[in-house]
């Protein structure tokens, strides 16, 4: 029997993983630069254990419909890799405007669990990886991208983050030191850790154009 060719999750479908692996092969192999996004649900297996296994499922399905709505608009490949994990594929999207993306998508699946489970508290935790920056080929982009995800795991979940060395390198180019001083301080005080700060600032940004467009 012939093998069915899974179609782009643009036309509202998720790739497996061997389907999604070819995709990200190929637009390495065409586009001078692309973009991965490795997602995992927070809190899931806890979910399952304490309320059961329907609320995790419901869980699950709220967040596909999350990715999938985002891949239609922007015309992203969107792979499941397990049970609640997740990949994305963005090609000719640089590192930079790629962590601006993911933050919306973080923000966007905590939206839709907020309505799918109102119960629980349930996020999603979204490492970032870019070709030809982090990685020489899909495999790897794939393994970067993997080891970004850990790293926004051990900021304790509902994060973005790049792969381990890069964090820093995009906050300075963005932040001028006097800000970056102040943000330290502001750390300090509130005995949170910097990214968490700027993740509240930008969610609150995405909140003000919202409501304005």
């Amino acid at each position: 029997m012939a093998k069915v060719k899974p179609r782009s999750s643009a036309d509202g479908t998720l790739l497996d993983a061997p389907g999604f692996g070819r995709a990200a092969k190929q637009a390495t192999d065409r586009d001078a630069t692309v973009s991965y996004f490795a997602i995992d649900l927070d809190g899931v297996y806890s979910l399952n254990a304490e309320i059961g296994r329907g609320a995790g499922d419901r869980v699950i399905s709220g967040a596909i419909q999350a990715l999938l709505r985002a891949a239609g608009q922007e015309k992203w490949s969107v792979g499941r890799v397990g049970g609640d994990e997740f990949t994305v594929l963005l090609p000719g999207v640089a590192l930079e405007q790629a962590f601006l993306r993911a933050e919306k998508l973080r923000a966007d699946i905590g939206d839709a669990l907020k309505k799918t489970v109102p119960e629980r508290r349930c996020t999603a935790s979204i490492g970032v990886a870019n070709y030809p920056r982090d990685a020489k080929n899909s495999d790897e982009l794939a393994r970067k991208a993997g080891l970004a995800l850990y790293a926004a795991k051990e900021q304790g979940g509902d994060a973005v983050s790049l792969t381990p060395g890069e964090n820093m390198v995009l906050r300075s180019s963005y932040y001028a030191t006097p800000q970056l001083g102040r943000l330290k301080s502001l750390a300090e005080r509130q005995k949170k850790k910097e990214a968490v700060l700027l993740r509240e600032a930008l969610d609150d940004l995405l909140r003000k154009y919202d409501r304005a467009s």
